[in-house]
């Protein structure tokens, strides 16, 4: 019985799904955005949203235990430096899961996962949306023609009837 063991084996042993997790993380960091399976997916967004939460504190004893988990440099460099400061604001969430469908071979369900300040064109439409939250209903109202068929009919030139 598998009681209390709630995360996912990825069919894998324990030290082939921790490299996976620990490599795909890094990817994650270098890229700001990868493709994959959906269950690696949220797997990955387990094992990496802490990680990413102690980058923002930085201390000695936080970089050790994160390179402890990575294993690379560099990473660990980015993530601290980088990444450390768009999130510092940040409570938690700190990536995204977007579904793109199904793969061709094995028809497994794939994603997309981000780093969700990463994201230039989301952040985008959210600064717009915010912008243009206040409505008037007078405006649209006074905008709209009263009688759309009418008005589009008189604008049309009357053609000569053919003989």
């Amino acid at each position: 019985m598998r009681h209390n063991k709630k995360f996912n084996h990825l069919g894998r042993k324990t030290a082939h799904r921790a490299s996976l997790l620990a490599n795909m993380t890094v990817s994650l960091i270098f890229h700001k955005r990868i493709n994959t399976t959906l269950a690696k997916a949220k797997a990955l967004r387990v094992y990496a949203e802490p990680l990413i939460n102690r980058a923002k504190e930085d201390t000695m004893a936080n970089r050790r235990l994160v390179f402890s988990y990575l294993q690379n440099k560099e990473a660990v460099k980015i993530l601290f430096q980088e990444i450390a400061e768009k999130i510092a604001n940040r409570n938690g969430g700190y990536t995204r899961i977007l579904k793109t469908g199904y793969r061709l071979g094995d028809n497994a369900p794939t994603c997309f996962i981000e780093l969700v300040d990463y994201n230039e064109a989301m952040l985008k439409d959210n600064k717009e949306a915010k912008a243009k939250t206040r409505r008037s209903r007078r405006g649209s109202k006074a905008a709209a023609p009263e009688n759309p068929v009418a008005e589009a009919a008189a604008q049309e030139p009357e053609l000569p009837a053919a003989e």
